[in-house]
């Protein structure tokens, strides 16, 4: 495990005795709106580890996803009660009914949406090619052949890297090499340092380090499919995921949630509102 990965450990660990310890930590009972409104609290799980769609930040959970949720929780005219907790712990509490929905960036896949009421999209997460803001030479996704390129060991982005240099061997040529490290901020060091030329990272986490560092990278491109993000519901509760579907369609249309986006990413998103779910979903 990584210094990061265990700080981040430490801080989600402390986030949930804190949430366990709450007196609101409690099981949300029913699947309705009319039971949100009767006990005047909206009750959602949350992973707050995945930076900046949520993550905690004071003691708080905050992000982009937390912002969508303070406008429904509004909407409903209750209070907002987001419970962090590790990921495992997210869905099986879903079916026991410990929160009305499960308000995290869950990927959809066909195994899960046979099981899980996804919402509509919240997010996109894309496999980008990150270079120095200075290196002039490389505009495009297949100026890379021939360079040094650097992802993390065991990530999403390594499958994805792998393939694209099979692409450009396909063409002529690949990659002079292919380096892989123990974590994403290991990737960008090497590639301010010139250890690589070019960074292989998830979206999402490029925004970050883009924002803390400012005119220190350029993104030349996306490669690989992206990966859609979703919230969940229990399947029974199709009320509460109309009710989230019906608010993100309203943030849309008023401009709202390209706000958040570009608050929160530095970018606005195309979200799918179309065949992101998979043959036989709930």
């Amino acid at each position: 495990m990584t210094t990061l990965n265990r700080r981040k450990f430490i801080t989600l660990a402390s986030g949930v005795s804190l949430a366990l310890a709450m007196p609101s930590f409690a099981f949300a009972e029913g699947g309705s709106l009319a039971d949100i409104r009767k006990r005047g609290k909206l009750t959602v799980g949350t992973e707050a580890a995945y930076e900046p769609f949520e993550f905690v930040e004071n003691g708080q959970v905050v992000g982009y996803g937390h912002d969508i949720l303070e406008y429904i929780a509004s909407k409903l005219g209750v209070q907002l009660n987001q419970v962090n907790l590790p990921f495992q712990g997210l869905l099986p509490g879903l079916m026991a009914h410990k929160f009305d929905f499960v308000a995290t960036s869950v990927g959809i896949n066909p195994e899960r949406a046979k099981r899980f009421a996804f919402s509509e999209p919240v997010g996109v997460v894309d496999t980008v090619l990150v270079v120095r803001a200075s290196d002039a030479g490389m505009t495009k996704p297949d100026d890379v052949a021939g360079h040094v390129v650097g992802t993390q060991m065991g990530s999403s982005s390594q499958p994805v890297a792998q393939t694209f240099d099979t692409q450009l061997k396909a063409k002529g040529a690949g990659y002079s090499d292919l380096k892989l490290f123990q974590a994403y901020p290991d990737v960008m060091v090497a590639l301010s340092n010139k250890t690589v030329d070019v960074s292989i990272m998830p979206s999402n986490i490029v925004a970050v380090l883009m924002k803390r560092e400012p005119g220190q990278y350029r993104v030349i491109g996306k490669i690989g499919d992206p990966k859609v993000l979703a919230w969940v519901a229990h399947p029974d509760d199709k009320e509460i995921r109309a009710f989230i579907n019906t608010s993100l369609d309203e943030l849309t249309k008023n401009g709202q949630l390209a706000g958040l986006q570009k608050k929160w990413f530095g970018y606005t998103m195309n979200l799918p509102t179309s065949g992101y779910l998979p043959e036989g979903a709930v």
